[in-house]
């Protein structure tokens, strides 16, 4: 655990050190323009994420009553995690999975597929539950959102190269080397976008690793991403954004061929973890 959290802490401090250097280029005033947009932008989707992501992909919210046995399990792990109830939702999708949403842990929710309901059992889906409660406990919307802002302002900066490549020159410095630009202008977005799917695979992670320790046990969610892999790609997601891609437990779209641009780490490799925790 410790581990996956110095993971992301070394990565939001490169992140950073990208950012801080693009600075050098204009001072302080075009960085903090674009900040202030990035910022904007950013921290008003994560006040406002669990209804915005909630709505686009059609989550109903259901009663005990309706869902009985989805409450008992998320109730069951929501007290071992010491965690407020959530909010619960149910997709109308195939696709079998879940994701958590909610700025803090006393706005919560989290929602599941039709077909994740379907397709495992108990055991398998207690483990998913876990899974996202611990995202919920760990603050992972808050770290993708910081994330993000920081590659948002990268990503603003490199447009602002373009444009000087354009009209000749930036504001900060006298003279630019050609490469520098090329690096500022092509690069560095690229970078840090590699650096934000790094974030987000290292967050995924821990939460398989918290969801374990929660529940005393790794099997279930091992079991769980097992069917996973398999349902997600008989069934993808037909509807929705690949910008959300990496709420969901396991990637509903169809995945990256390369690992370094995938928002979830390989499916094998976070099983090959669990089943080598020891409780």
């Amino acid at each position: 655990m410790i581990k996956n959290q110095l993971k992301t802490v070394v990565l939001l401090a490169l992140l950073t050190a990208l950012l801080l250097w693009i600075g050098s280029f204009w001072g302080t005033s075009g960085i903090i323009i674009g900040l202030v947009f990035a910022i904007l932008i950013n921290f008003g989707s994560y006040w406002y994420s669990d209804k915005i992501v909630l709505k686009m992909y059609h989550a109903k919210p259901v009663t005990e009553q309706q869902a009985p046995r989805l409450y008992k399990i998320v109730r069951e792990v929501i007290q071992l995690a010491n965690l407020p109830m959530p909010k619960i939702y149910i997709l109308p999708t195939d696709n079998p999975n879940a994701f958590a949403t909610g700025r803090n842990p006393n706005h919560a929710a989290i929602a599941c597929t039709k077909g994740i309901l379907e397709l495992l059992n108990d055991d398998e889906l207690k483990g998913v539950i876990a899974h996202e409660a611990s995202h919920v406990k760990n603050r992972d919307i808050l770290i993708q959102t910081v994330a993000a802002t920081i590659a948002g302002v990268i990503s603003y900066a490199a447009m602002m190269a373009r444009w000087a490549a354009i009209f000749g020159g930036f504001g900060g410095r006298d003279r630019n080397s050609g490469l520098e630009l090329i690096a500022l202008a092509i690069l560095t977005p690229i970078i840090a976008a590699i650096l934000q799917l790094a974030i987000s695979r290292s967050r995924e992670f821990l939460a398989d690793e918290t969801a374990a320790r929660t529940l005393h046990n790794s099997f279930g969610l091992a079991s769980a991403l097992e069917k996973l892999e398999q349902g997600v790609k008989k069934n993808p997601l037909r509807f929705g954004s690949k910008a959300t891609s990496c709420l969901f437990i396991a990637n509903p779209f169809r995945g990256s061929l390369l690992n370094l641009l995938s928002t979830h780490p390989p499916m094998a490799e976070r099983i090959n973890k669990l089943k080598s925790m020891n409780f």
